[in-house]
């Protein structure tokens, strides 16, 4: 896993032009992705993001931007906090204003990370993809679809078990609802329709007593 992430970060991290290596910043966010409270948001998502996008870079039209973003989207994850996403992007901002990235890039890379949200729809190619990326795992087989239901819910093993059921009916529903739910053609052909059965499937489970 080191070796495709070193790699990942070392192309982004030189298309962006950024000074220097970025090192000390890449070990501090794969650290990140390491902390205890985390069960889905880890080394794991990171890699699978990484390792989708690359399979995919050829629909960005700034692929050092759109996975420089993927590695900052989670970069901060407090499972009691609501703002992760936006302490993510000021970390990704601050860190890269320092390293001399050219300020219209980071103001890009700030919104593609602030995008991942998902309380809007993507506004532009780019942005479909970052989204469509993260959300690759509601189109994952089953049994990693199946493995990354338990592992979100070790991340709200404090929230009880009805008050889960709710909420997180309440988000796939909102999933569910989007026609489609990929924009990207691409990801939309290979995703959406394992995403509408892995979705529905789980919904029948979160009703059942």
């Amino acid at each position: 896993m080191n070796e495709r992430l070193t790699s990942s970060w070392s192309r982004c991290w030189a298309a962006l032009g950024a000074a220097g290596s970025g090192d000390e910043l890449m070990q501090r966010l794969i650290a990140a992705y390491a902390e205890p409270q985390r069960y889905y948001h880890t080394q794991q998502h990171l890699a699978e993001c990484l390792s989708l996008f690359d399979r995919y870079r050829s629909h960005a039209q700034e692929p050092g931007e759109v996975e420089m973003a993927l590695w900052f989207h989670d970069a901060i994850y407090d499972v009691f906090a609501t703002d992760n996403e936006a302490r993510s992007a000021d970390w990704a901002v601050a860190a890269l204003r320092q390293a001399g990235v050219d300020a219209e890039r980071v103001a890009t890379i700030q919104r593609l990370i602030l995008i991942t949200r998902h309380d809007a729809r993507p506004k532009t190619a780019d942005e479909a993809l970052l989204v469509d990326i993260d959300l690759a795992i509601l189109g994952a087989e089953r049994a990693r679809f199946a493995e990354y239901e338990t592992q979100v819910r070790q991340e709200y093993a404090h929230v009880p078990e009805a008050a889960f059921r709710a909420g997180r009916a309440h988000i796939l529903q909102g999933f569910l609802a989007r026609q489609p739910l990929y924009q990207t053609p691409a990801l939309q052909q290979r995703l959406e329709p394992k995403a509408q059965q892995n979705l529905s499937h789980s919904l029948q489970q979160l009703a059942l007593d």
